[in-house]
């Protein structure tokens, strides 16, 4: 995603914040992440799969984010704001992660309860030790393979 830039109320443009530099470069590899992930092929693919990747890319983004400024510190208040109002991150997804219960959250739509058939949420927030998927009867290691519609995660559940 290239750097957006804000205009002041004299039409002048806003510089980012300092310490924006230090992570442009790892911004840059994400956006060229998302634009190949937009342009790559379909075919083959279910409809609801040719979403996934562009999903990822954007948590992983987020998750980067969130890492930086809630875990690690490195980044200061100003250029964290900056980042967020820029839409570098997902402010929403992100505000969920700092919430009990959500830490692994995915995506958003996976705990939306509008658009499932029985308004409860996706597969991936069940915890794995509660999905009768188990084959052979034998450990965690053998599990179905079960996979979000919305974006692909195997499991995001906080208690796994």
């Amino acid at each position: 995603m290239p750097p957006i830039r804000t205009r002041h109320r004299n039409g002048t443009m806003k510089a980012p914040p300092e310490g924006f530099s230090d992570l442009e470069d790892t911004l840059l590899a994400f956006a060229n992440k998302m634009k190949d992930a937009e342009n790559a092929s379909h075919e083959g693919k279910k409809r609801h799969e040719t979403v996934w990747p562009i999903f990822q890319i954007s948590h992983q983004r987020s998750r980067w984010i969130y890492k930086l400024y809630y875990e690690d510190g490195t980044i200061s208040k100003q250029l964290y704001d900056y980042l967020l109002k820029n839409s570098y991150a997902d402010a929403a997804l992100i505000a969920k992660w700092k919430k009990q219960g959500y830490e692994k959250l995915c995506c958003l739509r996976c705990i939306q309860t509008k658009e499932t058939n029985f308004k409860s949420t996706c597969i991936c927030r069940v915890p794995k030790v509660q999905l009768e998927g188990k084959q052979d009867g034998g450990d965690a290691d053998t599990w179905k393979a079960i996979e979000c519609v919305n974006c692909g995660c195997r499991g995001c559940a906080s208690s796994d």
